[in-house]
Formats: C-alpha cells, sequence, structure tokens
C-alpha cells in the first residue's frame, strides 16, 4: 500500500505544527495567540487528515455535529 501524498504532506505539517507549539510552550513569555493559531491550525490539519484517512479506505467522512 502507498501513501497518499497528500497524506503524507499532512502529517508532516500535523508534526511541525506539534513541534512549534512545543517549543512555543517552553519559551519563556509564550504568546497565547500564537498558541491558539497553532492548535487551531493543528486541528484543522488532523480533520482533514482523518477525511482523507476515511476517504482512502471507501468511507464517507463524517460532518462534526453542530454546536449548540
Amino acid at each position: 500500500m502507498t501513501l497518499n501524498p497528500n497524506l503524507y504532506r499532512l502529517t508532516v505539517l500535523h508534526r511541525q505544527l506539534d513541534d512549534a507549539e512545543r517549543r512555543e510552550v517552553r519559551r519563556r513569555g509564550a504568546d497565547p495567540f500564537r498558541l491558539l493559531r497553532l492548535k487551531t491550525l493543528k486541528l484543522a490539519v488532523k480533520e482533514r487528515l482523518a477525511a482523507l484517512t476515511l476517504a482512502s479506505l471507501g468511507r464517507p467522512a463524517l460532518r462534526p455535529a453542530l454546536a449548540r
């Protein structure tokens, strides 16, 4: 089984965002807005990874429930 290039690219991006988030947390005077942005981007990448994984398995992507 070959790895989808988009799946690989998103996995690398997720790892880079995770590393950047960890560096920011350890940094003295961490910027809370930068942390929030990194976490938001990481979550978006994670959701895209999940959708691509399901699509590669031939299953329809699940849509998140609406927040109430």
